[in-house]
């Protein structure tokens, strides 16, 4: 082993733990506020504006929950395969090798389409079309897509199961000639990589455009000002926590996917085994996992709302105060003059879900 591997070694075992911690951590809380915000509203509560929100919860929720599988078990592994060259053999190739890649590809999968389904439902709310505005799915809908894009892409990598082996040399592969290719080519350059790039680059610049068009009008109902304030803001919040997770997820999968495609081009070339490789490998997988381990702290920095709800979380919190400015009445003088007469009012919210979300 000469130097630059074991460089590569230990930055994958420093990094990979690190993540592993940290990227835990953050899924577990990102579940527990995206499930905060996804329940079903009290009837009394129910309007449009809620249910466009929870669609985004929802989708969120489900790739978080993936994101936490992919955390657990497959970077777990990459760091005893990259970090201690941990060897494969074929007592436990169904854990190490078939289980392990179904995992990883089912669910990271499921991550990626579960965001770029967010980003589009975020387009399509923030749209100045009716027409694209009704296109947003209910709740009950996005439940469905959701669950019918689980089965779907499970069964899809069924095949990773039937085709993984272990080699000669302890490392997990593909025996079949035919779907190695398959296996390169589409699952990994084309579904983990060209197309969450390419989707998310339009709908994010898209939605960002929207986004920019959206400017604070004057209501001359003043009762609803604030009310309106609030879901813009909400909207926006949202939106903007998606971009910045869409831009990570394409600058991330560049490296891997440049991998992927050298291994097809020098698929029995000896290059892919040279310490220059071995450390890019490394270094393309280290961002590869980027993603699901970073998704709560893009969330917690770029988003207002995400950071109260999760210090509620984190201090127990089941009451928040709050104060609310309100129109009561508009009164005329006798000289036709009118006067805007406003009260501020305390409120107790006993829920611990954001008002505005």
């Amino acid at each position: 082993m000469d130097q630059l591997d074991a460089i590569s070694n230990q930055i994958m075992i420093i990094a990979g733990i690190l993540m592993y911690i940290f990227g835990s951590i953050g899924n577990i809380l990102n579940i527990w506020v995206f499930s905060i915000w996804s329940r079903s509203p009290n009837q009394s509560q129910k309007h449009y504006r809620h249910s466009q929100t929870s669609n985004s919860s929802l989708y969120l929720l489900a790739s978080s929950i993936a994101n936490l599988f992919v955390i657990i078990y497959p970077l777990l592994t990459r760091i005893m395969f990259d970090g201690y060259h941990y060897r494969v053999t074929s007592n436990n190739v169904l854990i190490f090798c078939k289980l392990r890649f179904y995992v990883l590809h089912t669910f990271d999968l499921i991550s990626l389409i579960c965001i770029c389904m967010a980003t589009f439902d975020r387009y399509l709310v923030s749209s100045r079309k009716v027409r694209l505005r009704k296109l947003s799915t209910r709740r009950q809908q996005t439940k469905l897509i959701i669950l019918f894009l689980i089965v779907l892409i499970g069964l899809h990598s069924v095949p990773i199961m039937i085709f993984f082996d272990v080699s000669s040399t302890g490392k997990c592969t593909i025996l079949s000639t035919n779907y190695l290719y398959y296996y390169l080519c589409t699952i990994q350059i084309v579904l983990h990589g060209i197309i969450p790039i390419i989707f998310l680059s339009i709908f994010g610049l898209l939605t960002f455009k929207q986004l920019k068009r959206i400017k604070t009008r004057s209501y001359s109902h003043h009762q609803h000002y604030h009310k309106r304030q609030r879901g813009i803001s909400s909207d926006k919040q949202l939106s903007r926590m998606l971009l910045l997770m869409s831009l990570a997820i394409i600058l991330s999968s560049i490296p891997y996917c440049i991998e992927q495609s050298l291994n097809v081009m020098f698929i029995r070339d000896d290059r892919l085994n040279s310490s220059d490789f071995f450390f890019f490998h490394v270094i393309s997988h280290i961002l590869f996992y980027t993603n699901p381990v970073t998704s709560f702290y893009i969330y917690y920095i770029s988003t207002p709302n995400f950071r109260i709800q999760v210090k509620r979380i984190i201090f127990c919190q089941k009451r928040v105060h709050y104060v609310l400015y309100y129109q009561v009445a508009r009164v005329s003088s006798t000289h036709s003059t009118s006067v805007n007469i406003y009260s501020k009012t305390s409120l107790t919210e006993r829920s611990s879900k954001p008002t505005i979300l």
